[in-house]
């Protein structure tokens, strides 16, 4: 399992950002941006006795792209080489279709761009809800944790509970508690597979609960204006993550484990066929994997010499510590569970197909690891 931060790095960095962020909610025709030569934009908000400008950064850029419909690739080609075309675009469809939306900012960036109904579940409340519900459990250990520019991620392992995938192949069960503050996800708990002999997590697709970021629109005559949590959003949100604290309580379950563990054993039976190179192939064009992606689970495929789905699944769940981006080796944990939720009849099989030329594995062996990568679906 990739490392990140400890928990205390994390909590440190979790009480700098909430000294350091802000939100606004702004009607787009109080908002003027402007772009530079090199491609770097400063949104200025009107807020009616002062103004404030924000530098806005790549993911705002692409959910400012997604809500106005140009399409990105053209996007990113005014940003880069017209930038005054590019302003002149977003700034003429922010006055032509005034709407109201949620800036949020953090360290004077513009850091999302959302809409006036998206709900602030913060990662600060979610921890401080649920590292006291972790400290509790008996056999608990944080094992992962950090804190990108998109995401916060707490993995928990329980040592108490475990089982043998194989003879001295043991497995523990465990949870990630995961949460966008940017519009890329919902605030999730999902169960959780750590096996010892490697250190790699599964992260298990069945009996994950989600938690939506989907709120009331907030009211006001202002065109634009900072908002805070007033006492009854504060009160909604108590209850809100009392009801997550319940949920990481019951996350760790002993049956719902076992199941998840035999179906685990399964897949030792069912084999992707005798070609790997044609299967991780298959595997990449199914899930979009780019090349150094494909490299590693190949590589650690090939070296484990088993080509049945619980070898490719571990050679998944492997490479994600080869990988620099916390997001994006996470995404390869889950696509471990991706793999083991799927119906035989779905297995990656490449018997059928003609043999991969012998020279592919050789140009495996200077493959490197990824360098941020991270695919961003954008929130409207």
């Amino acid at each position: 399992m990739k490392q990140g931060k400890s928990l205390i790095e994390l909590c440190k960095e979790l009480e700098r950002q909430r000294m350091a962020r802000k939100d606004f909610i702004a009607d787009t025709r109080s908002l003027m941006i402007t772009t530079n030569d090199h491609g770097q934009s400063q949104l200025d908000v009107d807020l009616g006795n002062t103004n404030q400008i924000f530098t806005v950064n790549d993911l705002a850029h692409q959910q400012i792209a997604s809500r106005l419909q140009i399409p990105l690739k053209y996007y990113q080609k005014m940003r880069l080489e017209y930038p005054s075309l590019l302003d002149e675009n977003i700034n003429s469809w922010f006055n032509k279709n005034g709407e109201r939306r949620m800036l949020r900012t953090l360290d004077t960036n513009i850091r999302a761009f959302l809409s006036d109904r998206y709900r602030r579940l913060d990662n600060l409340e979610l921890a401080e809800a649920v590292l006291p519900i972790i400290k509790e459990m008996k056999g608990a250990e944080i094992v992962s944790a950090d804190i990108t520019d998109t995401h916060m991620y707490i993995k928990v392992i329980n040592k108490k509970l475990k089982a043998e995938v194989a003879v001295n192949d043991v497995v523990q069960a465990g949870i990630v508690i995961s949460n966008s503050e940017v519009g890329l996800g919902s605030l999730k708990v999902e169960p959780l597979i750590y096996r010892l002999v490697c250190k790699n997590g599964l992260i298990v697709k069945d009996y994950a609960q989600k938690r939506y970021h989907v709120g009331k629109q907030v009211e006001s005559e202002e065109s634009a204006y900072e908002i805070y949590r007033d006492e009854t959003l504060e009160a909604d949100d108590k209850a809100f993550f009392m009801k997550v604290q319940d949920t990481v309580r019951c996350a760790v379950d002993e049956a719902k484990f076992m199941l998840s563990v035999n179906k685990f054993r399964q897949t030792k039976q069912e084999s992707t066929g005798d070609d790997p190179i044609k299967t991780v192939e298959i595997l990449a064009d199914k899930y979009v994997l780019n090349q150094n992606e494909r490299g590693s689970i190949l590589r650690h495929f090939i070296m484990t010499g088993d080509n049945s789905r619980f070898g490719l699944i571990n050679a998944i769940t492997r490479s994600s510590q080869d990988i620099e981006d916390y997001n994006r080796a996470t995404e390869l944990e889950r696509l471990g569970g991706e793999l083991l939720a799927l119906p035989i009849k779905n297995q990656l099989v490449a018997a059928d197909y003609p043999k991969a030329n012998n020279d592919v594995i050789h140009s495996m062996k200077n493959v490197t690891p990824i360098k941020n990568k991270n695919v961003l679906s954008i929130a409207r």
